[in-house]
C-alpha cells in the first residue's frame, strides 16, 4: 500500500472516529458536556473544541491557507455542542478531501506552519498529517475517558482497519457515507 493510501485511510478512520465520539456525547445533558472533569483540558466540550481548533489550524498550513497562529488568539471556544459537531464533520470532510488530492509527491513537499512568535515551523505534508492525525487519538481517547465517568457509554473507536470489524463500521460507515478502507487498497 502507499503512504498516500494509508493517510486517504486514516483521514476516513479519523471521521468516524469523531462521529462515533460525537454520537456518543450528544447523549449527554448541556451540564454533563461542560461539566469539570479530570484530564488534560478540564471539560468534554473543552477536549473537543480543542481537537477541532487544532484541526483548523494544521489544515490550513496544509492547504498554504492564511490563519496562521494568529487564528489562536482571535478564536472564540465553541460551546454549543450542535454547532461543535457539525464543524466537526465539515473539517473532517474537508481533511478527507485533502488526502484524496494527495500524490506522493505532495507529502514531501515542505508547508511553513506559522507559529506565532517562535516564528515559521517548516515541516513536510506527510509529517504533518501524521502529527495531526496522532493528536486527534490522542485527545480522543481524552474525551472517551471522560465519558466513562457519565452515564454514556464510551463507543468503541478501535473497529476500523481490519476486514473482522467490515460489519461493526459498516452502518456508520454508510452513515456517514463513507467507503470502508477496504475500498482503498
Amino acid at each position: 500500500m502507499e503512504l498516500v493510501t494509508h493517510f486517504r485511510r486514516m483521514a476516513r478512520n479519523n471521521a468516524w472516529s469523531n462521529w462515533r465520539l460525537l454520537d456518543a456525547c450528544s447523549r449527554l445533558s448541556p451540564e454533563e458536556f461542560r461539566a469539570p472533569r479530570t484530564s488534560f483540558f478540564p471539560s468534554i466540550q473543552a477536549t473537543l473544541d480543542h481537537i477541532l481548533c487544532v484541526d483548523l489550524y494544521y489544515l490550513d498550513a496544509l492547504e498554504s491557507g492564511k490563519l496562521g497562529y494568529a487564528y489562536f488568539e482571535s478564536r472564540r471556544p465553541i460551546e454549543e455542542f450542535a454547532v461543535l459537531r457539525t464543524d466537526q464533520i465539515a473539517t473532517d470532510q474537508r481533511l478527507i478531501g485533502f488526502c484524496d488530492r494527495l500524490t506522493p509527491d505532495d507529502l514531501r513537499r515542505i508547508i511553513g506552519i506559522d507559529r506565532g512568535p517562535k516564528g515559521i515551523d517548516y515541516e513536510t505534508v506527510g509529517d504533518t498529517l501524521s502529527h495531526l492525525f496522532v493528536h486527534q487519538i490522542h485527545h480522543r481517547g481524552q474525551v472517551h475517558a471522560m465519558l466513562a465517568g457519565t452515564n454514556v457509554k464510551p463507543p468503541q473507536l478501535d473497529e476500523y482497519f481490519l476486514q473482522y470489524d467490515r460489519d461493526i463500521r459498516a452502518p456508520d460507515l454508510a452513515a456517514l457515507e463513507l467507503e470502508g478502507p477496504e475500498s482503498l487498497v
